[in-house]
This record gives C-alpha cells, sequence and structure tokens, in this order.
C-alpha cells in the first residue's frame, strides 16, 4: 500500500506518468541551478586569481584556493543531481537520491582539504616574510567576486531549501562560506594598507582556513547523517502536524513512525491502528486515502507505506469510531497525537 506523489497525479490527470508537473520542475531548477553554480564558480576563480597575481597576497591566495573547490564541488553536485533525478529502477529501487548526501560529504571533504593547504601556505607566507603589492587593484576584484558569490550562495540556498536538495543546499552554503572568506580578506588587505603590517595578510589567511575547516566538518556530519538514515526532526515535526490535520476517527492511532529523506523524496512508513470488524477491503481503501491525504500535505514528491494493525481493548478508551460492536470500554478523551507518541511503541494491553 505505497502511494507516491507521481501516483497522485496519474490517478487525477494521468498526463505524467512518472512524475508530477511540480516534480518535473523542481528537478529542472535544481539541473539549472547546478549548471549556474559551475558557470559562475569557474568566473569568481578566474577574478580572484588574477587578484592574487597583481597582488601577491596569501590571503587571497587562500580564497582563489576555495574557489578552486568551489568549480570542483560546482561539477560533481551538477553530476550528482544528474544522477539523483534518474527515476526508481529495480536496481535502486528506493531511487537515486542519496547521491547528493554523497556529493555533499565529498564537498565538505574538499573543503577540509582546502583548509590545511591555506593555513600551510599562510604559515610559509608568515615565516618567509613575504610582502603584498598592488592592495587597490586587487581589493576591487576581490569586491566584485565576493558579492557575485552571495548572490550565488543565496541563490543555491533558497533553490535547495525550496527543491529539498541537500546537494545544492551544502553548495549553497559552500559558496555563502566563500563570500564570508572573501570579506576577511577585504578587511585583512585594507588594514595591511592601512598600517603597513605585513604579517596580518598571512594571518587573516590563517584564520580563513579555520573557517573553512569548521564549514567543511558540517558538511561531512551532515552527508554522513544522511546516509546513515539519521532520524530528520524538522520532518517528523511536520509529519505531525500533517497527520493531526488530515486525520479521521477512522484513525485509531499510530505507533512506530518513520521518515527519512533520499535526495528530493521523503519517505515515511508507520504502524496505523484501524477498527478490527472492518473488511480487508475496506481497511485497505480507507489506507489508500490516508496515504494520499498524508503525502498531500508533506507538498513534495513522497512514498508512504502503512502497516495495518488492528485495534485491540487497549484503544477504547481514545476511540470515536462508532457505532462500534468490539467495543470494551467507553471513550474517555482524544489520543495523545504528539510526536513523541506516534514514534512510540504500541501500547501494552
Amino acid at each position: 500500500m505505497a502511494l507516491r506523489a507521481s501516483d497522485l497525479a496519474e490517478s487525477r490527470a494521468r498526463r505524467l506518468p512518472r512524475a508530477p508537473q511540480a516534480e518535473i520542475a523542481d528537478r529542472a531548477l535544481r539541473l539549472r541551478a547546478g549548471v549556474i553554480s559551475l558557470v559562475l564558480a569557474a568566473a569568481i576563480f578566474a577574478a580572484k586569481f588574477v587578484a592574487y597575481q597583481i597582488t601577491g597576497s596569501t590571503a587571497i591566495l587562500s580564497d582563489a584556493l576555495e574557489s578552486i573547490v568551489n568549480i570542483v564541488a560546482a561539477a560533481f553536485t551538477l553530476a550528482s543531481l544528474t544522477i539523483a533525478s534518474r527515476p526508481a529502477d529495480p536496481s535502486h529501487p528506493y531511487g537515486h537520491g542519496k547521491v547528493e548526501f554523497l556529493s555533499s560529504g565529498f564537498e565538505g571533504g574538499l573543503i577540509a582539504f582546502a583548509a590545511l593547504v591555506i593555513v600551510y601556505q599562510a604559515l610559509q607566507a608568515l615565516w618567509s616574510g613575504h610582502e603584498v603589492a598592488a592592495i587597490e587593484q586587487g581589493l576591487a576584484l576581490v569586491i566584485v567576486a565576493g558579492a557575485a558569490n552571495a548572490l550565488l550562495g543565496y541563490f543555491l540556498l533558497r533553490t535547495g531549501r525550496r527543491t529539498n536538495s541537500p546537494a545544492i543546499e551544502a553548495d549553497g552554503l559552500h559558496v555563502l562560506s566563500d563570500f564570508w572568506t572573501s570579506l576577511g580578506v577585504v578587511v585583512g588587505l585594507v588594514l595591511v594598507r592601512v598600517s603597513g603590517w605585513q604579517p596580518l595578510d598571512p594571518l587573516v589567511a590563517i584564520a580563513v582556513g579555520g573557517n573553512l575547516a569548521v564549514v567543511g566538518a558540517r558538511l561531512l556530519r551532515g552527508a554522513v547523517g544522511g546516509l546513515l538514515d539519521e532520524s530528520d526532526p524538522a520532518l517528523l515535526d511536520k509529519l505531525t502536524s500533517v497527520i493531526h490535520t488530515v486525520r479521521t476517527p477512522g484513525i485509531i492511532a499510530i505507533h512506530r513512525l518513520r521518515a527519512i529523506r533520499s535526495g528530493g523524496v521523503v519517505h515515511v512508513d508507520a504502524h496505523v491502528v484501524l477498527p478490527r470488524f472492518w473488511s480487508v477491503v475496506q481497511a485497505h481503501d480507507f489506507s489508500d486515502a490516508f496515504e494520499l491525504d498524508v503525502v498531500r500535505g508533506i507538498s513534495q514528491d513522497a512514498e508512504c507505506i502503512f502497516h495495518l494493525d488492528p485495534c485491540r481493548a487497549v484503544y477504547c478508551s481514545n476511540c470515536r469510531v462508532a457505532p462500534c460492536p468490539v467495543r470494551a470500554h467507553p471513550f474517555v478523551e482524544e489520543r495523545d497525537w504528539s510526536l513523541a507518541t506516534l514514534t512510540g511503541e504500541a501500547p501494552e494491553e
């Protein structure tokens, strides 16, 4: 009894046999965002590399090195989005969405590696006493590149959250971290220009490397959690709200609710308690309708698999089903529909 959003579209219009129109639009938006990220990452790197050639600044070099990571990460993200957009098949019955978490982890690893290279280069410059030249020209290029990163990062983050794409969201967070890197570089170069104290340049680069290490660690942590099907509190809270809205008296109880994300698809399973005097056909049809309501409430491509349990006497005091030929106790009060109850085990007799 599994229904995806694609089943809803097919049953209503039969014009989109694989996915609803909204999901097709989301997939196209993800791919377009990946292409934009790759093209702009290359242009931003070119601007920063020219700024480094002009100034010889270690801080600008650290910023340019991060932009190289942006290019590689954007290319990997685009490849992962292409794979993730493929429909489920016999060898991948749950689809290909998990590759987006792999992309996010790869990007986090690249950022952490770039942080090590940046700190190494900065320590070398600090030891050798390298001096910065033509600061004004370099500042202008870095400011332009930083502004472009801010706009790109905001666009990617917004797109990733709108289309439920971990890969694009991770890319957006990375690009925004690059903006803050560029801002730190600008502040450092201004201070060097004003004070004339050259060690500020590699010290800023070291600070940039430390910040990147934190960003990389966070992306890796999130990717590992996704690959290991870590519980998503925000998703479970949303499901709790949806269930509370669409449930009817026929849904006596729900327990062992679980949900994971796989790219842009949500997979939900739970045990649903229905009246034990219903026929198999009646319970099946009722469950199908409830699954459709949950899919609509989630508002994205989703798959719901509900295991049906017959009611027991322990549920009677919280059950509104009437008339009921097997009721053991009168109704007393509404059942607790909190997240803790929905995800917990069934009550004992």
